[in-house]
């Protein structure tokens, strides 16, 4: 089977199947099983599959099929311009939060020092470290998440600090500049509402945040009161219904300034608040 026609049956498998985007899955599924870029399947739609390959593509296929996200498949995933590393034990970085890493490069285009609270894959203080240079440490409950983040940092030239918590709980880190933070945001009643993608295969720890959605906010946000300096912001992700909880928690004399960014769909994305100094 040559290359034209692998993508061809990939393509309409895929179809059948009701995954989206059929096309640019089975394009980025055959170039994973050949280990080549998408410019070599154009340049060479004669080429003849070998067996091993079309072994791999057509296990690639099936898995995408019963629901499991490309990016697991693939384990990677683009972030700020950047590939990181990501397997189920971790979120997928989402384009959406490039939003909260904006805002707080504007915000603080350079900290004495920053935390990504519940760092995951360490997309988010990864990215500002490099765009930034200032010290910055990851923190996340999940061992096996920080060891992702471990990879990705070394991969990546960051030299950050990585701390097994919950949240800030039991770190024993100085007071710092800046928090980032994309905490689970999911109610767990919404757990039949998500796609399937997402339910049957990212991580429970990292998506569900209590019956509100809104419980883990308020544990950054009383954690925030020893470990944020006067003057510095904490920058959230919002979930589609946590804006109004979340900013009632801020709406104290803690808190001087807040600050809501929407996305492209014109969501309210991402809060930031500055703590009182």
């Amino acid at each position: 089977m040559d290359l034209r026609t692998a993508l061809k049956q990939g393509e309409t498998l895929l179809t059948e199947a009701g995954v989206t985007v059929p096309r640019l899955t089975a394009e980025v599924l055959l170039c994973h099983a050949l280990g080549k870029e998408k410019v070599y399947l154009y340049a060479h739609p004669e080429e003849e599959l070998s067996q091993l390959t079309w072994i791999h593509y057509g296990r690639y296929l099936h898995e995408r099929m019963e629901g499991k996200p490309t990016q697991y498949i693939t384990r990677h995933q683009e972030f700020f311009g950047r590939e990181f590393y990501v397997t189920n034990a971790v979120l997928i970085p989402r384009p959406e939060t490039e939003h909260l890493v904006e805002t707080a490069l504007r915000l603080m285009p350079k900290a004495g020092c920053a935390i990504d609270l519940g760092c995951g894959s360490g997309a988010i203080g990864i990215t500002y470290h490099l765009e930034t240079g200032s010290p910055t440490h990851l923190s996340d409950l999940s061992r096996p998440a920080l060891e992702i983040a471990r990879y990705n940092a070394a991969h990546l030239g960051a030299e950050v600090s990585l701390h097994q918590a919950d949240f800030a709980s039991s770190l024993r880190t100085q007071s710092v500049d800046l928090i980032l933070c994309n905490p689970p945001y999911v109610p767990a009643g919404d757990e039949s509402v998500l796609q399937r993608e997402i339910r049957d295969h990212e991580p429970a720890l990292a998506l569900y945040g209590g019956d509100s959605g809104v419980e883990p906010y308020r544990v950054v946000v009383e954690q925030a009161l020893w470990l944020l300096r006067p003057g510095g912001w904490v920058v959230f992700e919002l979930g589609y219904q946590g804006l109004q909880e979340v900013r009632r928690m801020l709406n104290t004399p803690a808190w001087e300034a807040q600050e809501v960014v929407h996305d492209l769909a014109g969501w309210p994305r991402v809060l930031a608040a500055r703590r009182s100094g």
